[in-house]
């Protein structure tokens, strides 16, 4: 999503600002009903602080934010804030973000005290593909899911066009449906087989067992220092190990997207986060084959499209934004 420069033409009451809390960074930008980034600013999670500090920054890059793009945060329509974990949007509440330890925050409540304008809540994948539904990859699409792959697995559904939260309001949460029953407990979800984390612990494992990989080389010896960028580069080398290991975590993740778009009869499947983005169109077109392949019936599996996000990095941030726009009939 390109930057406009810092002034508008549109008062601030038609304005949101949009919020990506991550578990490691909090990304933060002033939007209009374009969805366009008028301001931004970035600040480090910092979940081992506690959650005022937390708090605190967000609040400090939301006035950063503000300001560049000329306008004041008690003026701003309102603010969308795209949280990790299970969350209640109507009651504005975190119910556990474990990668922040939060349990039943009023996020929502607790940010609106400290800046004045309306807060609304929702989960960050949530967010992501709400955006990318209204301006990104699902333009066009009334039925989809997207997942996100980074750290986690995260996947948020758009039903008849708009998001789906189920009796509970967690619908959604593909990282965290059992894909392998048969294997040991800690292996056996989608996150578990899927995940960036997974990918960069088994291409570990498997170069201490001394499987043959660029990978050290990437690194200097030091594993631990295995990222997205780094797997997509021993990728891009045509590291033979990592090819492996990522093209079997794309194939599982199409089994499991297949048989969400195969109950629901889904139209679009959008991909997103840090992985993702990292090993773009290969890991895309890899997962496509598997959804395509293994959704029912046939003729579903062949039409279903699996697309890459558009938005990227700002998804999570302009779709939080939207969000709170949409709320108010904006």
């Amino acid at each position: 999503m390109p930057d406009a420069t810092p002034s508008t033409d549109l008062p601030a009451s038609a304005l949101a600002i949009g919020v990506d809390l991550g578990g490691t960074n909090v990304q933060i930008g002033v939007i209009d009903p374009a969805g366009t980034v008028l301001g931004r600013a970035k600040r480090k999670t910092g979940a081992d602080d506690g959650r005022r500090a937390v708090l605190d920054r967000v609040a400090s890059g939301i006035e950063d934010a503000a300001n560049e793009a000329g306008v004041r945060v008690s003026e701003i329509a309102a603010i969308g804030i795209g949280a990790p974990g299970a969350v209640n949007p109507r009651e504005g509440v975190v119910i556990e973000a474990p990668n922040l330890r939060w349990t039943r925050v009023a996020l929502a409540k607790e940010l609106s005290e400290m800046l004045g304008p309306e807060v609304h809540l929702d989960n960050d994948v949530n967010a992501a593909v709400f955006g990318e539904s209204r301006l990104g990859a699902g333009l066009g699409a009334t039925d989809m899911i997207g997942a996100w792959v980074g750290t986690g697995v995260g996947a948020g559904l758009i039903l008849d066009g708009k998001i789906f939260y189920g009796a509970r309001h967690t619908a959604g949460e593909l990282g965290h449906m059992v894909l392998m029953p048969g294997n040991a407990p800690g292996t056996r979800s989608v996150e578990h087989n899927c995940s960036r984390t997974t990918i960069v612990n088994r291409l570990t494992y498997l170069i201490r067992a001394n499987r043959r990989s660029c990978i050290p080389d990437l690194v200097d010896g030091k594993l631990e220092k295995i990222k997205s960028k780094i797997v997509a580069q021993a990728y891009e080398m045509e590291d033979e190990l990592t090819r492996e290991v990522v093209h079997d975590a794309a194939d599982r993740l199409g089994v499991a997207l297949a048989g969400v778009v195969t109950l629901l009869s889904l139209e679009r499947v959008i991909l997103g986060g840090g992985l993702t983005e990292a090993l773009g169109k290969p890991f895309v077109a890899r997962v496509r084959e598997a959804v395509q392949r293994d959704a029912f019936p046939a003729s579903v599996g062949a039409s279903v499209e699996v697309r890459g996000s558009v938005l990227e990095d700002d998804a999570g941030l302009v779709g939080a934004g939207l969000i709170a726009l949409h709320r108010l009939g904006v």
